[in-house]
């Protein structure tokens, strides 16, 4: 007898909606926690080539943090697209003036690059403070399973 594997249906998948709070947790943690569960990887449906993940509400995205000395030497790059147009920011001055992007940029590198991973990224909203307004989905409260490490 041959078991047929199962194979989720784009119509069939409920996304569910949780929110994480990011304050004192480090940054590459919460961002593969939250990249696997945009991707679907903890249900028992994951199908590679559908978008099974649920929506993610990450609160207190300014109080990230970084291990040694990541907040001066870690750099974001951007470029304008002439020549000699390459901008460079640290952790420290991107958190400070745009909290969260350094979450969505980590975020974003472990996510498929197309458009399964263009639609999966829309489903993270990030907030610097406390609030959201997102209450009316009844998101549920999602807890990070690794230990916060000593500062």
């Amino acid at each position: 007898m041959t078991t047929k594997t199962f194979v989720a249906k784009e119509q069939t998948v409920e996304h569910d909606w949780y929110v994480i709070d990011a304050a004192d947790l480090v940054l590459g943690r919460v961002a593969s926690e939250v990249a696997t569960l945009l991707r679907g990887k903890h249900k028992p449906i994951f199908t590679p080539h559908v978008d099974c993940g649920d929506y993610i509400v990450v609160v207190n995205a300014a109080k990230l943090r970084v291990t040694g000395a990541k907040a001066q030497d870690k750099k974001y790059f951007r470029h304008s697209g002439y020549p000699g147009g390459i901008y460079e920011t640290n952790f420290a001055k991107m958190q400070s003036r745009f909290p969260g992007r350094a979450l969505l940029k980590a975020v974003k590198g472990m996510l498929p690059k197309g458009p399964l991973g263009y639609a999966m990224i829309k489903k993270l909203k990030i907030y610097a403070e406390n609030t959201h307004p997102h209450s009316a989905q009844q998101p549920k409260e999602y807890t990070i399973k690794i230990a916060k490490q000593a500062k």
